[in-house]
């Protein structure tokens, strides 16, 4: 037990001062000096320490870059001096102690926690609580000296040693006040308000919370504020947790002005000691995120920068935080906390061993978590999730966030502990194959919701787990190859929704070719056996997969599911389309709207419609595909698919313009451009840009196709796909530049051959013929033309016979 005498980090002079000025007006040393027209180096020494009293001049030129006024400049003025502008603390032995922390990223904190105790309805007691090293202590001494003023009784402070008893706690607080004796503090106190700040109140928590109950019964004009990994215990005590720093989230800019807007880079830099190459910025924003905020682990990484550079640091200790401690870093030592992992396992002996059995399970996520998939990745029939969420949280291992819906999180550290305990002992493996199952479970409960009016909220649902679906599947696919199939078997939607066709096909081809799961479920694998149809349809690979369709299609026939036929009906449909079997694909189509008229599926009879009217196209019969999309509109609003009727109306478009109405095209593709971006489909986009592009072209309205065609460019040094050729073709022809057309209009035939739609092939093939100026390439190009009439069954529309004249 002994009086607080302070922790000795840092400084709290002039160099502290200005650094702090600086980061937070977004400055870089250069960029300060050159504003305040001194030399840099003057300002590397100030914030050095190397020189503590600048010149007044100099210290007025810095005030004025950094745009400070009012009582703002005169602190920092008066700090330039060596002096404090605040008022002399009261004289007791706590307060003459000089304030050696300079606190980042709290001044919310403690700006609210000061409110609360100076507030006269205010709590008797505080306590933050929080892992060790997350700032607790440093956080209760600043509020305790900022509030001194509203306690003439006095304020006092005492750390708390393991062991102590009631007895010396009592003697001790007494000394702080100046009393020889805890009966004497009536007396000395007089009526008048005192504060006592107690730090470390785990280290012995029964005599603390009997200490404290003892003095807040007698002396009714005594607060407290303390500090611990757990409350005391008191009801008159309010506990508020201590987070770690917030930390710059993945999507931030890699700048420096950017990245020293979050407290956990602006206390590495304040740290670091000396100013950041341009190469260290983005391998910062990424250490400090994996030491998740937490203070003290910055601290010991930031020491690391004497001899090593910050990438050089994320590479060394990125994947074994745990090994950062003290030695050899240049930090005073504490008493009782010399690394992070004697840290961290400082807080885990303060659970029970259900409560440790629990915490190494639920280390298997990796990213944030619902109660509900805790509870059952726990699910050991003795654990109360709530309570024990509720237990974490008090002890700072475990952030939350959200509101209606809460979402968890383990700090990296506690997470990396936690898995550490749990391959020591031996229950790993378990606990990444139970992770695995709670995984598969969620994904095939999502799974029928990726359809229809909840696909953006399923879709949504499975975001906020990706990273956890691909842990669970990698370790699946090794260990447990049934689990890892009942997984990918689910995604298949949701990868194509979110453009991940090529991974999740990979995926699902491994699993199913795997011979660990000939003898899984058969519907298991006959859903994968669609999802890699499904898959394969979006990179243009559909041929390869229609074996894959047609082995799913005979399984549901056996197993009777006709959920899974009227599936395996549209994708073999779709799948025939991209050989140029369209009788067949007629024919798988047809078959789907008949199983879906029998079942009353309303939704699956939008889609085979739609499915079907470019069969209609594709013969020529614009008016039947009018109907159909027609009925697509009815059927679709009365089961709320938003994406299909938004699907629907782009094909109106296209309709719309091959019939020779550019103007009515462009205005129905704007509409469905709004309706499919609010729902979230990136290949039907790209596709109905291109009908826009090609109706503004053919309107004359040429510098709004070029805007088009500049989206559908692809990035880089990529060749233009299909929709950005054909774009490019049209606007070149409608310029008279016809050589350059004919070019766009051949690559986009070669892009487009093979494709689901043949009439994109038809649309280049007459653009080409009707824009070359070479008789051999026409000629060619009607070869291919006839060729592919002939195959297809395509009939040529009364716009296209207009446009090739005599050369058909």
């Amino acid at each position: 037990m002994g009086a607080y005498d302070g922790d000795g980090r840092g400084g709290s002079g002039f160099d502290v001062v200005l650094r702090r000025h600086r980061l937070r007006a977004r400055l870089t040393q250069e960029e300060l000096a050159a504003r305040a027209a001194i030399g840099v180096r003057t300002v590397r020494d100030l914030e050095r320490g190397r020189a503590s009293r600048p010149q007044r001049t100099t210290a007025e030129l810095l005030a004025a870059a950094l745009g400070l006024s009012g009582a703002e400049r005169d602190a920092f003025l008066a700090a330039a001096r060596g002096q404090s502008s605040e008022e002399p603390p009261p004289p007791t032995g706590f307060l003459r102690v000089a304030q050696t922390v300079e606190l980042i990223g709290r001044d919310e904190e403690s700006a609210e926690l000061s409110s609360l105790l100076t507030d006269p309805d205010g709590p008797r007691g505080l306590t933050l609580v929080g892992i060790a090293g997350v700032g607790k202590t440093s956080l209760a001494f600043v509020v305790a000296r900022r509030v001194a003023g509203a306690y003439p009784g006095g304020v006092a402070g005492v750390v708390i040693t393991d062991g102590s008893t009631v007895g010396e706690m009592l003697g001790s607080i007494a000394a702080e006040f100046g009393v020889g004796r805890p009966d004497d503090l009536r007396d000395k106190l007089a009526g008048q308000a005192a504060l006592l700040f107690i730090d470390a109140v785990e280290r012995s928590p029964e005599a603390a919370a009997e200490t404290l109950a003892r003095l807040l019964d007698r002396l009714p004009e005594l607060r407290f504020i303390a500090t611990g990994r757990h409350p005391v215990g008191l009801r008159a005590e309010r506990v508020r947790p201590v987070a770690p720093l917030t930390a710059p989230p993945p999507e931030t800019a890699n700048t420096l002005a950017d990245v020293t807007a979050y407290p956990a880079v602006g206390l590495f830099l304040a740290r670091l000691g000396r100013e950041l190459e341009s190469d260290e910025v983005a391998p910062l924003a990424a250490l400090v995120r994996r030491l998740g905020g937490l203070p003290l682990a910055i601290e010991l990484a930031a020491a690391r920068g004497r001899v090593l550079t910050v990438p050089e640091i994320l590479d060394r200790y990125g994947h074994r935080v745990l090994d950062l401690d003290r030695p050899g870093s240049g930090l005073p030592a504490r008493e009782t906390v010399v690394s992070l992992r004697e840290a961290v396992a400082a807080s885990y002996r303060l659970l029970n061993p259900d409560e440790q059995r629990a915490l190494r399970r639920l280390a298997m996520f990796r990213y944030r978590w619902s109660i509900e998939i805790a509870e059952q990745l726990i699910a050991d029939g003795r654990t109360d999730v709530v309570h024990l969420l509720d237990r974490l949280l008090e002890l700072g291992l475990l952030s939350v966030r959200g509101r209606r819906a809460y979402r968890f999180r383990l700090l990296d550290v506690v997470r990396d502990y936690a898995a550490e305990r749990a391959a020591a002992e031996g229950e790993l493996t378990e606990n990444r194959r139970r992770h695995a199952l709670v995984l598969a479970d969620l994904a095939q409960r999502i799974a029928p919701d990726l359809s229809g009016a909840g696909l953006a909220e399923a879709a949504d649902h499975l975001d906020s787990v990706a990273g956890d679906l691909g842990t669970a599947l990698t370790f699946a696919a090794g260990e447990d190859p049934h689990t890892a199939l009942r997984i990918a078997a689910a995604l298949p939607r949701w990868w194509r929704f979110r453009g991940r066709d090529v991974t999740g096909r990979q995926w699902l081809r491994r699993l199913v070719d795997d011979p660990r799961t000939a003898d899984a479920e058969p519907a298991v694998r006959a859903w994968a056996r669609i999802g890699l149809a499904q898959l394969a349809l979006e990179h243009g690979a559909g041929a390869e997969e229609i074996g894959s369709a047609a082995a799913a299609l005979a399984e549901f026939e056996r197993l009777g599911s006709a959920a899974g036929q009227l599936t395996a009906h549209t994708q073999l449909a779709s799948l025939w389309m991209t050989t140029g079997a369209y009788s067949e694909a007629r024919r798988h189509g047809e078959a789907a709207l008949a199983l879906a008229q029998q079942g009353g599926r309303t939704r699956d009879m939008a889609i085979a419609e739609n499915n079907l009217t470019w069969h209609e196209v594709r013969e020529g019969d614009l008016q039947a595909a009018r109907r159909r999309l027609a009925a697509v509109d009815e059927l679709a609003g009365a089961c709320g698919e938003l994406r299909l009727r938004a699907v629907a109306l782009a094909n109106l478009a296209e309709v719309a313009r091959v019939d020779g109405r550019p103007d009515e095209a462009e205005r129905l593709g704007r509409v469905a451009m709004t309706e499919l971006v609010e729902v979230g489909d990136p290949n039907h986009r790209r596709r109905l840009l291109a009908t826009i592009g090609l109706a503004l072209a053919e309107s004359g309205r040429l510098d709004e196709a070029e805007a088009v065609r500049n989206q559908l460019r692809p990035e880089g040094d990529q060749p233009a796909d299909g929709p950005a050729a054909v774009v490019e073709a049209a606007i070149a022809l409608h310029r008279g530049e016809n050589k350059r057309a004919a070019e766009c209009f051949a690559a986009a035939a070669d892009a487009y051959e093979g494709g689901h739609d043949p009439r994109d092939t038809v649309e280049a093939l007459v653009g080409l013929i009707v824009s070359t100026p070479n008789a051999e390439e026409r000629e060619t190009a009607v070869r291919r033309l006839r060729d592919l009439c002939r195959t297809g069954g395509i009939t040529l529309l009364p716009r296209d016979r207009s446009r090739l004249g005599d050369h058909f």
